[in-house]
């Protein structure tokens, strides 16, 4: 019960009271309108059945006069379910008819009753029309004929009323069934609502204290809560990985750059001990801009891979080629990599437009020739960029070199920030080439995948197809 309370406490359920009070109002509405059509459907047809047989006796009496009218009316008047009848004096005392008495003025008038009157049929108890709520009711018209004669042809209102009442009583039940599966519908998918509304609340609220591994539930109905809470989980996954790349890159940035800027200070410290007049204090400076320049380098490859995983440049994807960009590339790193003593060989020839930032995906290509020049080539070895279309689908564009590779269970980590094998710590490099490229390709919608070239390191970059 305190559940159920407790439902009107939230906006939901006062606005679905809100609704069911509208509904209320509209049911009622609807009830008297259908009701009160149907009585004047039913009047209007007795109206035209009375007129019809005003029109009848008219008739009869233009052609045989009045002896023959009374005879008709008398007649008409001893049939079974027959209508009303009463012919009177001039005034007023009954002298044929099924009517024996009427609710008094209703014959001073002539033409249509401006209201329902009570009647007593030949036969009733007279005094029934001293009850209006007991009374029969009736419609009726006066004729009045050249001899004062008052002629009186109605119907009674029994029927209509006993129709509208049928009607009345069908629609309020058929409404009231109708309200109370509403609101038990309501109270109980209200209910299982504020249950799966007490489930997500209470992950939030456990998502919210820090644990970023919990997740909003999912339920097999695939309805709106789901879809949202779909949509939630994967914005925290989103926030989750960004915190954890953060606490990484953090991390890494202690540990990776203590010992650069360990380096600067003793460079700074010994050259301000020693003789400045000595030909070394220049060289100490040097190599102090150097170590500088290569942390600027650092920080200015952290900054373009966080703007490219916030989205950075996605409205700039236009219309390039992937031969094109690896030819130009190939050309210009052919000869720093034929002085390292080995081989490039670039195997695109054909076009392979896609869309996408020109400068970004030539950086990503740079990256990996420039890993494959320090990292994966013996002497007389070979770098070669390749490129295939995978099911229609993707252009996989592929940096392969005769290394020593990459082993399997680290292809993944390697792609992480300031993540470096042991084996080349000893060479230059921040850890920082792949996390570009792999921010790079997320960018593109695309995917990067570390295989085995056995020998070697087989890197490759697989682009969505242009769809243009």
């Amino acid at each position: 019960m305190k559940r159920f309370l407790a439902a009107f406490n939230t906006t939901a359920a006062r606005l679905s009271a809100l609704y069911l009070i509208l509904f209320s109002a509209c049911a009622v509405i609807l009830v008297f309108y259908m009701t009160g059509s149907a009585a004047r459907f039913l009047v209007n047809e007795t109206r035209e059945a009375i007129a019809e047989e005003v029109q009848d006796l008219g008739g009869v009496y233009q052609r045989n006069g009045l002896r023959v009218l009374v005879r008709d009316i008398d007649r008409r008047s001893r049939r079974p379910g027959a209508n009303l009848y009463m012919i009177a004096d001039n005034t007023g005392r009954y002298l044929a008819g099924n009517v024996i008495a009427l609710q008094p003025g209703v014959l001073d008038t002539q033409g249509w009753t401006e209201k329902p009157f009570v009647y007593a049929r030949f036969g009733d108890d007279v005094a029934v029309i001293n009850d209006p709520e007991k009374a029969p009711r009736a419609l009726a018209q006066v004729i009045v004929v050249n001899n004062g004669m008052r002629i009186l042809v109605g119907r009674d209102l029994g029927e209509p009323q006993r129709f509208r009442e049928i009607v009345r009583q069908a629609l309020i039940t058929a409404l009231g069934i109708m309200a109370a599966g509403g609101f038990l519908i309501w109270f109980f998918v209200g209910r299982r609502a504020l249950q799966r509304i007490d489930r997500v609340s209470e992950a939030s609220a456990r998502i919210v204290a820090g644990d970023l591994s919990g997740r909003l539930p999912v339920s097999s109905a695939n309805d709106e809560f789901d879809r949202l809470s779909t949509s939630l989980n994967g914005m925290i996954e989103k926030i989750s990985k960004l915190n954890d790349g953060l606490r990484d890159v953090s991390d890494s940035i202690a540990h990776d750059l203590k010992t650069p800027l360990t380096r600067l200070r003793n460079r700074a410290e010994a050259a301000l001990a020693g003789d400045p007049q000595r030909a070394d204090y220049r060289t100490v400076m040097e190599d102090m801009i150097g170590e500088a320049d290569q942390l600027i380098k650092v920080f200015n490859a952290l900054l373009l891979i966080s703007r490219v995983e916030a989205g950075f440049s996605k409205q700039k994807l236009d219309e390039v080629d992937l031969s094109a960009i690896a030819a130009e590339l190939a050309e210009l790193y052919e000869p720093l990599v034929e002085d390292a003593g080995m081989t490039l060989v670039n195997e695109i020839d054909a076009p392979l437009p896609i869309a996408g930032n020109r400068e970004l995906i030539g950086q990503a290509i740079t990256n990996l020739i420039d890993n494959a020049i320090k990292y994966g080539c013996k002497p007389d070895g070979k770098i070669t960029i390749s490129a295939e279309r995978a099911g229609g689908k993707w252009l996989r564009l592929a940096v392969s070199d005769q290394g020593s590779g990459v082993p399997d269970e680290d292809k993944e980590r390697v792609k992480g920030r300031f993540v470096r094998l042991d084996e080349s710590r000893t060479k230059p490099g921040s850890g920082l080439g792949l996390s570009l490229v792999s921010a790079i390709m997320g960018l593109h919608g695309g995917d990067l995948t570390l295989e085995d070239a056995a020998p070697g390191l087989r890197v490759v970059l697989s682009f969505p197809v242009s769809k243009s």
